[in-house]
């Protein structure tokens, strides 16, 4: 039997939805700014990056401070049990409906392969692009009503590892949007994600609301 479960907290939300629209956003100008294509100008798509940088400059700071005092970080421990067999069920056995190697649950709301994928995400990935991001910001810089231009000396490095981060955000971003489609049903993680509520195993949750319990 399965019991709708809150599992997603209001905050949790708004981060995933609002860092999805900032990197969305980063991506489109990003990629105009690269001169990939030509939609919104130069100029806009310019402006548009750096206003949705700083604004996800400062929504990590937030996510950070809420991950740290709530304790959901630890959902992103690594671990490499069932590791293996959640990479084979990904690969083959969803496609031959062979039950799902581990559960979601509370105070695991991530498998094995998600721990790792997500953790890097936010220790590596993120950081690099953040890192690169404002290197490249700081090359200009308004000084006595002029704009001084900085040293050029390892500029070309910058943009070579930003522009590589920002085809891994695009290989991150297609492998999260299947990842959504791998639940008790096809939309059932998406849902979650709008409502907070998910359908989880009723002895799972039994046996986390007592552990939760007797730690309050």
């Amino acid at each position: 039997m399965k019991t709708q479960t809150y599992i997603y907290r209001l905050f949790e939300r708004f981060w995933h939805w609002s860092q999805a629209l900032l990197i969305f956003t980063l991506m489109f100008t990003g990629f105009e700014i690269h001169s990939s294509y030509q939609i919104i100008g130069f100029e806009l798509a310019v402006k548009y990056h750096n206003v949705a940088a700083i604004s996800l400059l400062i929504l990590i700071v937030f996510a950070i401070f809420w991950h740290f005092t709530t304790g959901e970080w630890k959902q992103y421990i690594p671990t490499t049990k069932n590791l293996k067999a959640q990479a084979n069920y990904y690969i083959l056995g969803i496609f031959k409906n062979a039950p799902h190697p581990t559960r979601k649950t509370q105070l695991s709301k991530l498998n094995p392969l998600q721990r790792i994928v997500y953790l890097g995400f936010k220790v590596i990935l993120i950081p690099m692009m953040v890192i690169t991001g404002i290197l490249y910001l700081m090359y200009r810089y308004p000084q006595k009503g002029e704009i001084v231009v900085g040293s050029t000396s390892g500029l070309e490095t910058v943009a070579v590892l930003h522009t590589i981060g920002a085809f891994l955000l695009i290989a991150f971003v297609i492998a999260h949007l299947y990842l959504i489609t791998t639940g008790h049903t096809i939309t059932s993680n998406l849902k979650a994600m709008i409502t907070g509520f998910e359908e989880l195993d009723d002895e799972k949750n039994e046996e986390e609301k007592s552990e939760i319990e007797n730690k309050e």
